[in-house]
């Protein structure tokens, strides 16, 4: 089935919040730091206040109402203390603690009369020195960026069974080791962020219009935390979103800001992000430095892997992130295999860079790098086919469900069977041909191996409504929200399924905290299993309500009664009522659900990745890409597809190319995209996938999240594959991102 989405979106009628209209709504404007690190001494705003068209300059001073963003997750030290988290403020008092923190909000008639006065004001900064390194903040004498948080520790993590470790490691007959240094990378959305709040006179509230990833933990935290607000004056709209992965979920300082002061000024208030605010102020991902090490037993099986590193949280402690490196680490450490004993320890830092939160992967991408590498370095070290020892440390089919030595439950799968099918789609009998033919043209080839996995379901807050309306048209509302993934399709066939109707007359209602009572939104590869679940339950107790009032319209009993292809019929009879034609009659039938399904499913692949390397400039060609997964009953094989190849398109990005890099000063050298290289379509092979599904017994349509599996994969893959191209160079090791340069240097240092 074609998604129903395309038609609208592909011929121009997309609403993207910059579309809503708002005739003589006031334009806003950000003051942001130009430094990463300095006091603010002064903040003169006279000479822009008297400028043309300024409705207002809003400066600390201005909210010192407001309160702290807060963290929604949560870690602890071994003593059970919880990570340090500094207040979040809409803007900066005192300190500045990044570049692109707000410092000053200007709200004016247009435009450019906003923008003018933005450039009048006067900052007096006194600046400080900066650290943005997060191995490099916890030494001693680095700057603080919190006086709060002693040697800029936000939390000194453990997860595992430390001794069990220590006592495979010392009968261990090798170890492999690997170290590995992950570079921060960003979203890159198409579609900024922005924020329209509209005030209502009448009704003394203000309806935020903004693209998110869900209204309800915006509307909450907006509310409850920063302006102390009640609920229900302020409605939290999102219409079309284009693009989120991550960093759309957690609530801003410009969406706060905006309702701020349409509050104030009694007027609608305007802001639209420009792409190097993105850059500067949106959430960025990964930054990780960690060194790993793998046991094995003299018959080459795993038992047992251990992790240090430390994790760059950025100057504040963002949204979800306490638990992106850290559970997002220990979820998938022990990939595929069955290892165990494990044990993580993560020192999060803070530093003068723009808070890290969640992007496609979640801290699962940076954590499989470690751990593949880890075993192709044994698989080298031992003499052995990567192949043959990924195979021997499988877990077998008859373990499900598997305890991870780290206390995760993985529900399903056939990994062996994965491994079977994603050899069989790249000829893996003809590898030694074209390594050969590659030789011959001067270029060294490689190929690299990642089993992957991802958590995803198992938290939702979700409460879903389906309504069949007396017109024919079905009405489902949902509290997840879709950025591109088809959510509108998926839903629509799950219904249609159930209910026994047409796709086509089901509308799915999302995005709107007056409509719908509770929801989580979207991330971590949740939504179908969440949305999707918790529909299905509403229409099955639709059905059920529905089945009464058919019973009294066929003049029957309703143990009678029988439902299917979207019609109540008396058993054994021709008399019937379609669903449609009882709605009708009856006004109307409504139900609804929450989410019960609170397990996590594990969604799983193994990806083949063939490379080749010119040693003379140090490019990389991706010459083919392959992978065998496991998404539990599939929906819509074509969405699937579409989340497959762009995850392992954002995979390959942050593999080849992504670094938003910072200097020492604390100025980010990728702060347009002229700077921060993203991949093209000529960056890409064709995308050969096949689907090995295990239903899950997770959730009652036993489906698995896949929107985040490929990225988990896809860095590790190339990662190995052009590790293994340059072996015979006598190069082991590689940081992210892969780039030609990197690779030359390599090269030339071996030699």
């Amino acid at each position: 089935m074609r998604r129903l989405e395309d038609p609208r979106l592909l011929t121009g009628g997309g609403r993207y919040m910059a579309d809503v209209a708002a005739p003589g709504a006031l334009h806003a404007i950000f003051l942001r730091s130009p430094h990463a690190h300095a006091r603010i001494v002064a903040v003169d705003t006279d000479q822009a206040r008297a400028m043309p068209g300024v409705a207002a300059i809003i400066t600390s001073a201005d909210t010192g109402a407001l309160g702290h963003n807060p963290a929604v997750t949560e870690i602890k030290d071994p003593a059970g203390r919880r990570h340090i988290e500094p207040p979040r403020l809409p803007i900066a008092r005192d300190r500045v603690r990044h570049v692109g923190e707000i410092v000053a909000m200007v709200v004016a008639e247009t435009l450019a009369q906003a923008r003018d006065a933005a450039e009048a004001i006067m900052v007096e900064y006194d600046p400080l020195s900066a650290v943005v390194r997060g191995d490099d903040a916890l030494a001693d004498g680095a700057p603080l960026v919190h006086d709060e948080a002693p040697g800029n520790l936000v939390c000194d993590w453990h997860k595992g069974d430390a001794s069990a470790v220590d006592a495979a490691f010392a009968a261990a007959a090798h170890i492999a080791r690997v170290t590995f240094r992950s570079p921060r990378i960003l979203a890159g959305y198409i579609e900024p962020r922005g924020a329209l709040a509209q005030w209502d006179e009448a009704a003394q509230r203000v309806t935020l219009t903004t693209p998110s990833q869900g209204v309800h933990l915006l509307h909450r935290i907006l509310c409850d935390h920063i302006l102390k607000i009640p609920r229900e004056r302020l409605r939290v709209v999102t219409e079309d979103v284009g693009g989120g992965f991550g960093p759309k979920l957690p609530p801003y300082p410009e969406q706060a800001l905006a309702v701020f002061a349409a509050m104030t000024l009694k007027r609608d208030v305007r802001w639209v992000q420009e792409r190097s605010e993105h850059h500067l102020a949106d959430t960025h991902a990964r930054d990780l430095v960690a060194e790993a090490a793998l046991a094995l037993d003299e018959d080459g099986r795993f038992t047992a892997i251990r992790v240090e590193g430390v994790a760059n949280f950025g100057a504040y402690v963002s949204t979800v992130n306490p638990t992106i490196p850290t559970g997002g680490m220990a979820k998938v450490i022990t990939g595929l295999y069955a290892i165990p004993a494990a044990h993580l320890h993560l020192r999060c830092a803070f530093t003068h860079t723009a808070p890290v939160d969640a992007v496609r992967g979640a801290g699962k991408p940076e954590a499989l790098v470690l751990l593949e590498r880890l075993v192709d370095q044994a698989a080298r070290d031992t003499g052995r086919d990567p192949v043959a020892l990924r195979r021997l440390n499988l877990v077998p089919r008859d373990a499900f469900p598997y305890a991870t030595p780290l206390g995760y439950r993985y529900d399903s799968g056939d990994y062996a069977a994965l491994m079977d099918a994603v050899l069989a789609r790249t000829d893996d009998a003809g590898y030694a041909a074209r390594r050969d033919a590659s030789r011959a043209r001067g270029l060294r080839r490689g190929r690299g191996f990642a089993c992957h996995l991802h958590g995803s379901g198992g938290w939702g807050t979700e409460t879903s409504g389906v309504s069949v309306l007396p017109d024919g048209t079905v009405e489902a509302r949902t509290g997840t929200q879709s950025q591109g993934q088809g959510h509108a399709t998926a839903y629509a066939q799950i219904l249609a399924a159930r209910l026994g109707l047409d796709p086509a007359c089901i509308r799915i209602v999302q995005g709107d905290s007056d409509r719908i009572a509770r929801g989580g939104g979207t991330g971590g590869s949740s939504s179908t299993i969440i949305s999707g679940a918790t529909m299905t339950r509403a229409a099955d107790t639709l059905i059920e309500q529905g089945r009464g009032v058919a019973a009294e319209a066929l003049e029957a009993a309703p143990v009678d009664i029988v439902f299917e292809a979207g019609a109540y019929t008396i058993a054994g009879t021709d008399r019937r009522i379609t669903l449609l034609d009882l709605a009708a009659r009856t006004g109307g039938l409504a139900a609804s659900a929450d989410c019960a399904d609170t397990v996590e499913t594990w969604p799983t692949g193994i990806a083949i990745a063939e490379v080749d390397v010119d040693p003379e400039t140090g490019a990389i060609t991706l010459d083919r890409f392959a992978a065998a997964i496991d998404a539990g009953l599939v929906v819509n094989p074509m969405l699937l597809g579409g989340q497959l190849h762009g995850g392992y398109a954002a995979g390959i990005g942050q593999a080849l190319m992504e670094d938003a890099r910072y200097d020492e000063d604390g100025q980010l050298l990728a702060a347009t995209l002229m700077d921060y290289a993203m991949p093209r379509a000529e960056d890409f092979p064709d995308l050969d996938w096949t689907s090995v599904p295990t239903p899950s017994p997770n959730n009652i349509l036993g489906i698995k999240g896949v929107g985040e599996l490929p990225t988990n994969g896809a860095p590790a893959a190339i990662t190995n594959a052009v590790l293994d191209a340059l072996a015979e160079d006598g190069v082991t090791h590689l940081d992210l991102p892969l780039t030609p340069s990197r690779v030359w240097t390599a090269l030339a240092g071996r030699e």
